[in-house]
């Protein structure tokens, strides 16, 4: 069982600091983070030198970190250049939103998949890799937004 202190623990001569995570001294092999502990406890906010206050971003969601502007500049690329149809006809960018079965989007990542491996092992595919992977990319955040469609409705009606 874990012992929770309170905050007086922060001036604890038991407790051992290791950074930012704390061990006991209970023997009872339990980690406590009391940094994060104390931050949701007491609603800790980041003060900058210029005095602006900010909540804490340790749990949000960081796009700038997790995603690539040069990946999603060439997918835009990519995407320009397939946004007109073999009939010629201009269709909207958001066109794939209207939905379309999974099993499209599973056969065409398929090939897309079959031309990065053909780049990858020193064969001339049917697109190139760039376009192999960006192909790859739209597959899988299409099938991605109908499974969170399905989800969604199916949560709503619960």
């Amino acid at each position: 069982m874990c012992h929770i202190q309170d905050e007086s623990s922060f001036i604890d001569p038991n407790i051992k600091s290791n950074k930012e995570v704390f061990e006991d001294d209970y023997e009872d092999g339990c980690y406590i983070d009391y940094g994060d502990f104390h931050a949701k406890m007491y609603n800790q906010v980041r003060t900058f030198a210029t005095g602006a206050t900010r909540d804490q971003d340790n749990e949000k969601i960081d796009f700038e970190g997790f995603l690539s502007p040069i990946v999603l500049e060439e997918f835009g690329k990519y995407m320009l250049k397939h946004q007109t149809q073999t009939n010629g006809e201009l269709r909207p960018s958001d066109n794939w939103q209207k939905g379309m079965p999974r099993d499209v989007y599973m056969k065409s990542a398929w090939r897309h998949f079959h031309d990065l491996w053909m780049e990858h092992r020193g064969y001339e595919s049917r697109e190139g890799v760039k376009d192999a992977l960006n192909g790859l990319l739209f597959n899988i955040m299409g099938y991605m937004y109908e499974l969170l469609k399905e989800e969604r409705k199916n949560n709503e009606s619960k």
